[in-house]
């Protein structure tokens, strides 16, 4: 059965901006600290090391009860019976994805205009990731969403939408009001010296703006 999903602070992690020796261990600050949802994003390992980093992190997503979402790989997926997948554009189709993985797992799509928003909803995809809002240094080829792009998306999808690219405590309330399910991060709290604090005063951005 397909887990209920919280959106608020989606951490999508980078083991070159970590601040912690270990992905498993910035991984269980962030959560500590309020991250309702775990990607796992793995550009520049094996992929013996990616699955035994995946086993890892889902020992600590599991104690948590917090989902884990692994980026593009779904053989990584499968392999370590992850929640579910996260694609871009470029990577295998969303009905492809579903028609492997069923209707239980969870199914991300990146979208950076309407017309691929729209798509993926046809598709079956779960939630969207929009962006990169910001420009970021952990996607430096990343095109740039503007905010009224992202509220025709808003307006004309029914699905979960989370922010990427750029979010951190100085943009994060930009987001607050316009109906969005959740924060993407990814410098802004792996990269920090005290993870969960970060995570913290993030989530009590996002949370108050909708209270």
């Amino acid at each position: 059965m397909k887990p209920e999903i919280d959106y608020s602070l989606y951490l999508c992690t980078d083991r070159d901006l970590m601040s912690t020796s270990t992905v498993e261990e910035a991984v269980e600050q962030a959560i500590l600290g309020g991250c309702t949802l775990i990607q796992l994003r793995e550009k520049d390992c094996s992929s013996r090391e990616f699955y035994e980093t995946a086993l890892a992190v889902k020992q600590v997503t599991d104690r948590y009860r917090t989902p884990l979402i692994i980026n593009d790989r779904l053989d990584i997926a499968l392999a370590v019976n992850a929640d579910g997948i996260h694609v871009g554009q470029s990577d295998l189709p969303c009905t492809v994805l579903r028609n492997i993985l069923g209707e239980d797992k969870i199914i991300g799509v990146s979208a950076s205009n309407l017309e691929d928003a729209v798509q993926a909803e046809k598709d079956g995809a779960d939630y969207l990731g929009v962006g990169a809002m910001f420009s970021t240094d952990t996607k430096t080829d990343a095109k740039l969403v503007s905010m009224e792009e992202l509220k025709a998306i808003r307006s004309a999808v029914k699905l979960p939408i989370v922010v990427i690219g750029g979010i951190n405590l100085k943009t994060a309330p930009a987001f607050c009001d316009i109906g969005i399910n959740g924060l993407t991060v990814v410098s802004a709290v792996i990269a920090r010296p005290n993870i969960r604090e970060s995570a913290q005063n993030l989530l009590r951005i996002f949370q108050g703006g909708h209270e």
